[in-house]
Parts: C-alpha cells; structure tokens; sequence
C-alpha cells in the first residue's frame, strides 16, 4: 500500500466523527462505495489517526493465503485524543498537561538575597539592599521579580548562553 496521508483529509474524517461523538460513525455502505484508491486512502489516514490515538479505526487487516492485503472496516469513534485534537483550547489534553510553577514570596526573596550577597556590590551597600528586600510586601517582591525576567528576556543572547552552559553541564560525557 503506497503513502496516500492527506491531511485535509484526515481533518474531514476527524470532523465526521466529531459529528457522531460519543457514537460511531456507519462507514461500510460509503466505503464500499469507493474505487480502490478511495478505499487507500481511507485505511491509510484511519490508520495513521489510530497511530496517533486520535480513533479507534475499527479497521481489521486481513492477509490471504497468497499474500494479498485486505482490510475490513468497522465502525470507527473518534477517542478523548481526537476531541481534544479538534478543541480550539486543546481540550481537557492541555489543561492536564499543564505544569503551574509557583514561586513564593518567601522563595523568591531568598533568590534575590543569593543574588545580592554574590554580586560585586561594597559591603555596605549589600546590608541595605538586603534590609530594604526584607522590608518589601509581597506585590512589590512580584512587580520586582516581573522586572528581572523582563530584563533578562531584554538579554536573552546572554541568558541563552547561560543555559547553553547549565544544560551542557547535565549532558554525560
């Protein structure tokens, strides 16, 4: 069976059995319809969306006795994968995937106080920076640390370097 992926196609066929969710979709009276190349290009984009868990295909591949490739086709369903595939937000897929990083108060001034006490700064100058970060409320703490990631994407050649080097040091060998 040659390569006949056509993504606009497969979009079609996810489209379809959008339309039927949580049911399935009656393909055999259409499929039986189509020519050979039809039939092709259907198995072969059902069964690079089943690949991917985007359907359950519901196609069987059967081989005869003289080698030849036949498929029976099912009833096809779009899975969880598909519908999220098709939801503009990405559907339950994104919100489960994603990572809340949260940093407190209290963690972001102990980042800031490293910071100060390895900087170059007179002594002096580190005690009352120091004293004045103890002193900040929280939303000033925030609106600080908003300004520090600003300025750092502003530098973003050097802060790529530094995680080039960060990174390369956790790669063996």
């Amino acid at each position: 069976m040659s390569m006949s992926l056509d993504r606009q196609y497969q979009l079609e066929l996810l489209k379809k059995l959008q339309a039927e969710y949580p049911g399935r979709l009656i393909i055999s009276g259409e499929f039986n319809e189509y020519s050979p190349e039809e039939k092709q290009r259907y198995v072969a984009n059902m069964f690079y969306l089943e690949q991917h868990g985007l359907v359950d295909s519901g196609i069987s591949h059967l081989k005869s006795m003289d080698g030849q490739d036949s498929f029976s086709v099912g009833i096809p369903q779009i899975t969880h994968r598909g519908m999220d595939f098709l939801a503009d937000d990405g559907g339950l897929t994104a919100i489960l995937g994603t990572v809340t990083v949260k940093l407190h108060e209290e963690t972001l001034k102990a980042l800031l106080s490293k910071k100060i006490e390895q900087s170059d700064l007179a002594p002096a100058d580190k005690s009352r920076w120091l004293a004045a970060l103890a002193q900040l409320p929280a939303e000033t703490t925030k609106h600080l640390v908003l300004k520090l990631v600003d300025l750092g994407l502003e530098n973003s050649k050097e802060a790529m370097h530094q995680i080039g080097i960060y990174l390369g040091s956790l790669l063996p060998g």
